[in-house]
């Protein structure tokens, strides 16, 4: 199934806003975010493991007034049935920037590891820029798998910036999963929905 969705990807929508200056407030991340872990939560429910989650795949659609209006998560291609609770993938794929420090390491890998690219993707959202950046592929994952990401701005709440941490933890026991992420006080209603 296609949609087309008017507002472009999340990628795009952060270019404009860094090329201004223009940082989003904490209200407008946390709609889209909500959004976003709901429907990764929809599919890690069918054992499905998105495993190439980066702000390129997130789509938004555009409400009637022109503001923008509902987050999309898509491109499945390289999504994985994992075939348990405790199954784990191994091969190495997806998008560099958002590669988890289990697969940067050649180690298997699981829902955790989606959890780790959308705390990625909330970061980039927060900061404008990614999380890590390197001039090659083995500095970049020097990075991931040993150095702590740059602080998120002052004017975001500790709530939020310690959710960003904790979803970038390297260690994945250590992430919160998806219902604990939406069960937190920072989190929109749901039913606002």
């Amino acid at each position: 199934v296609m949609a087309y969705c008017e507002g472009g990807d999340l990628a795009r929508v952060i270019k404009q806003r860094a090329d201004r200056g223009d940082f989003f407030s904490e209200g407008e991340i946390l709609d889209w975010f909500v959004q976003i872990v709901m429907a990764l939560h929809h599919i890690h429910t069918k054992r499905i493991l998105h495993r190439d989650l980066k702000t390129q795949n997130i789509f938004i659609t555009k409400a009637r007034d022109g503001t923008m209006g509902l987050v999309k998560l898509g491109d499945f291609g390289i999504a994985k049935v994992l075939e348990g609770s405790y199954a784990a993938a191994s091969t190495v794929i997806g998008t560099p920037y958002y590669m988890s420090p289990e697969v940067c390491q050649g180690q298997p890998y699981g829902y955790m590891s989606d959890v780790w690219a959308l705390g990625c993707i909330l970061y980039e959202i927060c900061a404008l820029q990614q999380a890590w950046n390197g001039s090659n592929l083995l500095g970049l994952v020097y990075k991931i798998v040993q150095e702590k990401q740059p602080p998120l701005p002052d004017f975001y709440s500790e709530d939020l910036k310690s959710l960003v941490n904790n979803m970038l933890s390297k260690d994945p026991a250590q992430r919160p999963s998806l219902a604990q992420i939406l069960t937190l006080k920072l989190m929109p209603s749901l039913d606002l929905l």
